[in-house]
């Protein structure tokens, strides 16, 4: 039962004109109700985020947020979900990018963050703050979203810039408040009529906080006149005031059902119909759980029952009454629901909870194998927390256990403990369950050596994988789909010294050897793609490119989204070395279709970096995605991930918008802090780029000096690609070091440097000449599009779906798909955003 405020409505009205509010106040002032009571009755698109303390883990904050998102766009929630918590600048781009699509710029938005004094992550505490910067137009122009930020003290969020320009409101405490005559008002509310001198007591009291004021009038039902009220310190006892005027006259059935309640987060009506059991006809408890009005509300933004806070504390309190078997049952269907519903990191702590591990483990299985630091920290004290005789009676434990020292990069400890747990299994009688685990330590213990051989230069540890595939056979279990993440790093050849690349290649082919049958076609193509890279770094372009497309084509067999990206990637700088325009369209159609395979995780990151480089080498810095033209940043991603090319591609956008000190600044130094900057090709790429940068500055004898450095890392295996690469500013560079005789690289080699640099700025020219001149083309086509197919655009510029468009222009979906695909050929787009980019660009739209 809920009053109607128009007073505290008016103050909202007023507020959200500004493009954030904060509603800060104690426990029981009716925060979130008067919110959701505000916007239900604006009928304004709103995502409201309920947060609790597990939503100080990232993943699990994420899955929260998404599912918030999901109320105004389920599309966009899905796409979400994908890119995951976005912890860097670019991650944070693709957010802003996805999120932008469904603003209509006509409607009234309003994103409420409830409750977000619980929130301490400084990881999650920066998403909201620069969430909310960017709703608000510092960061991106959404001047049509209103934040909503509700709290018992004040946020923790920089606001200073939002203060000093009058756009943020403020909703106090003292605002909340009832007045004396909403204290009126409310008793009539409950059918009360007390006298003046009663209200006065009970006013004084109070002090109009809400939730006493519910109490008292509680209190005032229950006395024989209606009038009787005994003022009393309510805050003090407040939980004897709930046990004495609303628990103790609830149906036992009922007051254990709340309590049961109170074990759990996600109060969903599937989850509690569950929880009720089917014995309970037309589900009655819950129907006589909503008379509780004030004290738990079915949200619809959220889908899901709230409990008031000191009510849930109340709650939580008697949760002694339970037998352990009911609370086990209730985690066990919170943990289920969870898992079906896509709420991963919440099951495996239900799944905890209820000391269910072997249903744990399944539910680890289904998290994609590279996942947040954070993530994996949270399951590594559930494993530390374990029973020690979980290992024994669920060996696959094991291996769960050494995939969570790995992503916490603790590799010692995850080869010593393997160390052991083989050992301690290859003791025990071989049946297929215990096949099966060695099977999994085994290739844990090969891809602990794939990892660590840049610092151990041992290469031998294919020996592990032979081992895996021996188990495998014996376990005789089918072999699982194929994973479809493969962390590739940067490169696909990590060698650290230049002498070790062609030994590194090798382990590298008997690693896919094995994992290819054990994994059911792991890393397929891994290999190829290793001596593709190889080649092209030797300027070897013809055998380079055959591996490649070798590489592609047994990656696209086994869906290894990784090595198929990376594999284009060089056949893209392949063809632009050579200055074959033709190739090139084909080769960014088939780099658009693996970025629209929702099963390639990391598939927006690469498609960025591939692309950024692609057209900075053509001099199109305006078309690279914007979080590569930003500041440098540290990034989260383990450092044996992608952070190596993601900085590289970010330091030549820099290049090119001559921002030199900076990509300086940058490339030096990182050899120490990150292990992808000691592989070979990464040291040689960044040292050729210092070069250059410094003889920009005019810096000649550090320009000479970086050049030599980087000569003597490339000149064992002729790695000449790095120089050739950098075009003109090596030609000049190159001109500029022949003609000084301290340096010391072979006059021969340097003149072959500038010949390779020279052509590759020639071919570079053509293509980009080749590019303006399929502009000129594009500007005739876009004049030929029909009075359908500019419909179309048009609803592709606003951000319309296909289901949309069809639906506004009257016409079927496979009609709008087909315009689409018109739409595309004539402009030469090779998706929704570069069609209008290119029609606004000729003026169409």
């Amino acid at each position: 039962m809920y009053l109607e405020r128009p007073r505290i409505d008016r103050l909202l009205e007023k507020a959200v004109q500004n493009p954030i509010v904060t509603v800060v106040a104690g426990a029981g002032y009716g925060k979130s109700q008067a919110v959701y009571s505000f916007a239900r009755k604006c009928s304004v698109r709103t995502a409201w985020v309920q947060f609790s303390e597990g939503d100080n883990v990232s993943g699990r904050f994420w899955e929260k947020f998404v599912d918030a998102i999901a109320v105004l766009s389920r599309e966009s929630a899905d796409k979400l979900a994908e890119i995951g918590f976005p912890e860097t600048e670019r991650q944070f781009s693709r957010y802003t990018a996805i999120s932008g699509t469904d603003i209509i710029s006509a409607d009234k938005y309003i994103f409420v963050y409830d409750d977000i004094h619980l929130i301490r992550d400084r990881a999650v505490l920066g998403f909201i703050g620069r969430s909310i910067h960017a709703a608000s137009g510092m960061m991106a122009p959404f001047p049509n979203i209103t934040s909503i930020i509700i709290s018992r003290n004040e946020p923790e969020l920089d606001l200073a810039r939002f203060e000093s320009r009058g756009q943020v409101s403020h909703i106090s405490e003292e605002d909340l408040r009832f007045s004396k005559d909403e204290t009126v008002e409310y008793f009539r509310l409950l059918g009360l009529r007390p006298s003046l001198h009663t209200i006065s007591a009970i006013y004084g009291d109070t002090e109009g906080w809400v939730f006493a004021t519910h109490l008292a009038g509680l209190s005032l039902a229950h006395s024989k006149t209606g009038d009787t009220y005994v003022p009393q310190a309510l805050r003090a006892n407040i939980f004897k005031l709930m046990e004495s005027e609303i628990f103790s006259g609830l149906p036992k059935k009922l007051q254990t059902f709340l309590v049961k309640l109170s074990l759990i987060e996600h109060l969903v009506p599937d989850l509690l119909r569950e929880i009720v059991g089917r014995e309970e006809k037309n589900y009655s408890l819950i129907d006589e759980m909503e008379q509780l009005g004030s004290f738990i509300q079915y949200d619809t933004y959220l889908n899901a029952y709230r409990i008031h806070l000191l009510f849930l504390d109340f709650l939580k309190g008697r949760q002694f009454e339970l037998s352990e078997d009911e609370k086990r049952d209730v985690w066990l269907k919170a943990a289920d629901w969870c898992l079906r519903n896509n709420h991963k990191i919440n099951a495996i702590t239900y799944y905890e909870k209820a000391g269910d591990y072997r249903k744990l483990l399944d539910a680890f299985y289904t998290f994609p194998l590279a996942f947040s630091r954070q993530t994996a920290a949270l399951l590594m004290k559930i494993m530390d927390n374990a029973p020690p005789e979980l290992y024994e009676q669920i060996p696959s434990a094991y291996a769960l256990r050494r995939r969570l020292l790995v992503n916490l990069e603790m590799f010692d400890q995850a080869k010593e403990e393997l160390t052991v747990i083989i050992a301690k299994l290859e003791r025990r009688q071989c049946d297929k369950e215990i096949a099966r685990t060695l099977t999994g330590c085994y290739n844990h213990m090969g891809f602990l050596g794939l990892i660590t051989c840049i610092y151990t230069h041992d290469y031998t540890y294919v020996r592990y994988f032979e081992r895996a595939h021996y188990y495998s056979d014996i376990s005789g279990s089918e072999t699982s789909p194929p994973a479809l993440t493969l962390n590739l790093s940067s490169y696909a050849c990590r060698a650290v010294e230049t002498a070790e690349m062609e030994s590194y290649n090798e382990a590298i082919s008997g690693m896919v050897l094995h994992t290819t049958a054990t994994m059911n076609g792991y890393a397929y193509g891994m290999d190829d793609l290793a001596w593709a890279e190889l080649a092209f770094f030797k300027g070897d372009l013809s055998r380079a490119e055959s591996l490649a497309q070798t590489a592609r084509d047994k990656a696209r067999e086994k869906n290894q989204y990784e090595i198929e990206n990376c594999s284009l990637f060089y056949l893209l700088r392949i063809n632009l070395c050579r200055g074959n325009s033709d190739a090139i369209p084909d080769l960014l159609r088939q780099i658009e279709e693996l970025r629209n395979q929702p099963s390639f995780l990391n598939r927006f990151i690469y498609y960025d970096i591939v692309l950024g480089l692609f057209y900075v080498q053509i001099g199109r810095l305006e078309k690279t995605a914007s979080w590569l033209k930003s500041d440098f940043e540290e990034s989260e991603l383990n450092s044996w991930m992608i952070h190596g090319l993601e900085i590289l591609v970010k330091a030549k956008c820099h290049f090119a918008e001559k921002r030199y000190p900076a990509v300086l600044a940058n490339l030096e130094g990182r050899q120490e802090k990150y292990s992808t900057w000691s592989f070979v090709l990464c040291r040689l790429e960044a040292k050729v780029l210092e070069a250059v940068c410094r003889y920009r500055l005019n810096d000649s004898e550090g320009a000479f000096r970086d050049l030599e450095a980087a000569w003597d890392l490339a000149k064992g295996n002729g790695l000449y690609m790095p120089f050739t690469e950098l075009g003109k500013d090596m030609r000049a560079l190159a001109g500029a070091a022949l003609k000084e005789p301290s340096v010391k690289i072979p006059k021969p080699e340097l003149e072959k440097i500038q010949r390779n640099a020279a052509l590759y700025a020639k071919n570079i020219f053509a293509v980009s000449e080749q590019y303006d001149s399929s502009k000129t083309q594009k500007s005739k086509a876009g004049s030929s599009l029909s009075p359908r197919e500019m419909d179309v655009l048009t609803g592709l510029s606003q951000g319309l779906t296909r289901e949309e468009i069809a639906r506004v222009s009257s016409i079927s979906v496979n009609t709008v798909k087909s315009a689409i695909r018109s739409v595309f050929n004539k402009l030469g787009a090779v998706n929704r955003a570069d069609a209008v980019r290119i029609a606004a660009e000729l003026g169409i739209l």
